[in-house]
């Protein structure tokens, strides 16, 4: 079972780099005010929650301790980060504000993952 969870934590992780990375491709052109969500920063946020209902699955299943207000933190962002991934994905051009609280909103999910013990 830890192999496995260990995958998906790997996968977790690849997500976490697709939507962090097309954010940070995306910064120069935000400068400009021509930046747009990559279709890879909407993959990386749904590989971001279909490894993360997998991971609380497989916790639970090995008996894990589940810090269920962390997990639902993470999924309200997510939620955040996905919706305006996803309405503005055919966009030419996004709005500073939004395309940085994607930014901001996937950067807080990191460090809440790895700070809230």
């Amino acid at each position: 079972m830890d192999v496995l969870i260990h995958l998906f934590v790997g996968l977790h992780i690849v997500g976490i780099a697709a939507l962090l990375g097309g954010f940070l491709t995306q910064m120069k052109a935000m400068g400009r005010g021509t930046a747009r969500f990559v279709p890879g920063m909407l993959h990386g946020a749904l590989t971001m929650l279909v490894t993360g209902v997998a991971l609380v699955g497989l916790n639970q299943a090995d008996h894990h301790h589940i810090n269920t207000i962390k997990i639902g933190v993470k999924l309200a962002l997510l939620i955040v980060i996905l919706g305006l991934v996803y309405v503005k994905r055919d966009e030419e051009q996004v709005e500073k504000p939004l395309f940085a609280l994607v930014g901001a909103l996937t950067t807080a999910n990191v460090f809440i993952a790895v700070l809230w013990t």
